[in-house]
């Protein structure tokens, strides 16, 4: 009798950011990458049982992306284009973009990935500067989207 075997879970520590195809980088983290549909109740009379639930909208929490600083400018430039000058050079259109997360295996395939649609980015921030810091400088940008589909 041949018994399968369910794969192990893969390692989380290994993921990559693209935007358009253009892989921006590797993080340190990720969060938000999470769906939550919200309901609305109707209590019908005579029925003491259960209240009734009904699926309104679906929130699509924003992404926090987090690493090490390096030398690509890449983020920032990208926060720039969608905001200030950048967004005023553009005539105050925003430019949404398609991105995509990828989670790699410990040879660099990709094992799972989740296209993000209408993707731009609403907060960047860089590194606590203290001379006393013993900390990794490290940037953040967060994302805001209008929805992500898992695909293998």
């Amino acid at each position: 009798m041949a018994t399968t075997r369910t794969p192990d879970p893969p390692f989380a520590g290994r993921f990559e950011f693209s935007v358009d195809g253009l892989t921006i980088g590797s993080f340190t983290e990720v969060s938000g990458l999470s769906v939550q549909i919200d309901t609305e109740e109707l209590v019908e009379g005579g029925q003491n049982g259960f209240t009734h639930k009904f699926p309104k909208a679906t929130k699509w929490p924003n992404l926090v992306l987090k690493r090490g600083i390096t030398d690509s400018d890449a983020l920032f430039e990208w926060f720039a284009k969608c905001s200030g000058e950048g967004l005023e050079a553009a005539g105050n259109k925003l430019d949404r973009r398609h991105a995509a997360l990828k989670l790699l295996d410990s040879k660099g395939k990709v094992v799972r990935r989740w296209n993000v649609t209408e993707a731009f980015p609403v907060k960047w921030t860089g590194p606590k500067l203290a001379a006393t810091a013993k900390d990794l400088a490290t940037e953040e940008l967060e994302v805001t989207h209008c929805g992500f589909k898992p695909e293998k």
